[in-house]
């Protein structure tokens, strides 16, 4: 890996940050190398790649999964870690650009940030924190009100963005208030909640839920969960909450453009975050069976919930029907029980049901090597992935990717995995017909009921590549394969197509204006 040798004082950092020599100096040669793009071969579609589920198939599973839930084997994974500032990204540079910000300024602006700024203040009584915001702006000398009759938005933005008001920029985005209903509004992190009890609640009315957050913003989502949790613990309900930081282990070493490290301006290697691929490693520590994962900001309120919950029971069923017959047929291999018979309906099954291509000649090969590869195929972890039409959302979506084995394996693959620099690469990855909204359920433990060690599953070279800078300095920042992308890459994957109205992100401030958001119906 090169001749570059640490300091002592990089390997007591080094140390106590939970690392090794050894994993840092690979970081570093994953920088010189890169990562090879994804080689995508089609994408997947309704048919070749992707189930369509049938009413009978909803009822059917979503009673299969309940009996599961009831048992206490289901939990609500939820990374929270994000801050809310991407939200705001338009309103902030604005904010700190301009010392006056009018009506007039706002409605002359030609670029996205200006109409981004335009829009909220046309439709700022439907955001559920608009009484917050005008009660905070009471204590001012201008009211909300006077201040939108004058066209003076800068102490509006001040408000909303800073703590001389609700300083919502720099919160979790599952701090912000995202609906209202009588007399109060909830956050996302309220409406996880709800949704977590709806389906992942077992016999005793335990609901398990799990959020990723950051170490700073902890204390203030643990208060707000304590404060609220009561309004939802009705009908025998009683969550057991669970949080967990990004781990500094998971934390990589940047470098400068000519790849040696990065350093601080006292002498200092400079880490950063891993990305949301870091945490496998949390999925890895939790004593979960049936694991639900779904983004913090995708939540609707409850006048939506219902196709939301009834696809989440049918996803879960999947899952726990597919689980079912894969020890099944695993236990018949790994006991030498397969015959000719079995093994034909098990190579039809992983066909059919779970997509997976033979390779070419396995019938000629001895049993000894078939029953090896079929266990190998077949005993590791398994999900089930909501897919929606694609409407345009930024993200990644299904595909069949080439292995290097000749054959292809379902994979959710980001843009940037892609090279767009060839036409034909360029062309499937436009012509996908779904999106990846993140809604998986994952079954994580084998026929053994032993948890998956979960980091054999990883495709390192899915990781990726960004820059960044520190200090008026250019940076390279490494980022290691995405939670759904490259951390999942060998897992069995199933796509399922789940309806638009399950999907519901919000990316952007304004996106609470959606109707799905912002029409109260009450």
């Amino acid at each position: 890996m090169g001749t570059f040798s640490f300091s002592d004082r990089d390997l007591k950092q080094i140390k106590e940050m939970g690392l090794t020599p050894g994993k840092v100096l690979s970081q570093i040669e994953s920088f010189k190398k890169g990562f090879p793009f994804a080689r995508l071969n089609r994408p997947c579609t309704v048919g070749d790649g992707i189930h369509v589920l049938s009413r009978p198939d909803l009822d059917r599973y979503a009673d299969a999964y309940s009996e599961a839930a009831l048992a206490g084997r289901a939990m609500k994974f939820v990374p929270a870690s994000g801050a809310a500032s991407r939200m705001f990204k338009a309103f902030l540079t604005l904010y700190s650009r301009y010392e006056t910000i009018t009506e007039k300024e706002v409605s002359q602006g030609t670029d996205s940030d200006h109409r981004a700024v335009q829009e909220f203040v046309r439709g700022l009584k439907r955001f559920a924190f608009y009484e917050d915001l005008r009660n905070a702006m009471a204590r001012t000398s201008l009211g909300l009100e006077a201040l939108l009759e004058k066209g003076d938005y800068k102490p509006i933005l001040e408000s909303l963005l800073t703590t001389k008001g609700l300083g919502l920029a720099d919160v979790p985005k599952g701090l912000i208030p995202f609906h209202a209903y009588p007399g109060h509004s909830r956050t996302a992190f309220e409406e996880h909640l709800v949704e977590g009890a709806a389906y992942t609640r077992d016999r005793k009315g335990g609901v398990r839920l799990h959020f990723t957050v950051s170490p700073e913003h902890e204390p203030s989502v643990r208060q707000h969960l304590q404060s609220v949790r009561s309004l939802y613990e009705t009908s025998g309900v009683t969550f057991r909450i669970e949080f967990s930081n990004q781990k500094a282990s998971t934390d990589t070493l940047a470098v400068g453009l000519d790849n040696l490290p990065f350093r601080d301006r006292d002498g200092a290697l400079v880490f950063r975050p891993g990305g949301h691929g870091s945490l496998l490693e949390n999925l890895c520590d939790l004593s979960g069976d049936i694991l639900f994962i779904k983004n913090i900001a995708n939540v609707l309120p409850d006048r939506l919930k219902q196709e939301t919950v009834s696809y989440k029971k049918a996803l879960g069923g999947l899952l726990i029907e597919l689980q079912k017959t894969i020890f099944t047929y695993v236990e018949k291999l790994v006991a030498g029980e397969a015959d000719r018979v079995v093994l034909a309906d098990m190579i039809g099954f992983m066909k059919d049901r779970l997509f997976i291509m033979i390779p070419d000649g396995l019938e000629r090969q001895s049993r000894e090597e078939q029953v090896r590869f079929l266990v190998s195929r077949l005993d590791r972890p398994l999900r089930v992935c909501g897919m929606v039409k694609n409407q345009g959302e930024p993200g990644g979506g299904p595909f069949w990717v080439e292995q290097e084995d000749g054959t292809c394996s379902l994979q959710i693959v980001e843009s940037s995995q892609v090279d767009m620099g060839s036409p034909e690469q360029k062309k499937i990855l436009g012509s996908s017909t779904h999106f990846n909204p993140v809604d998986l359920v994952c079954a994580v433990r084998n026929y053994r009921e032993e948890p998956f060690d979960l980091r054999r599953f990883v495709d390192p070279d899915t990781g990726f590549i960004s820059m960044k800078s520190k200090d008026g300095r250019d940076l390279k920042a490494l980022e290691h394969p995405g939670l759904w992308n490259g951390a999942m890459a060998d897992w069995t994957t199933v796509f399922v197509e789940v309806p638009l109205a399950t999907f519901s992100p919000v990316k952007t401030l304004n996106d609470l204006l959606r109707k799905e958001h912002s029409d109260f119906g009450f």
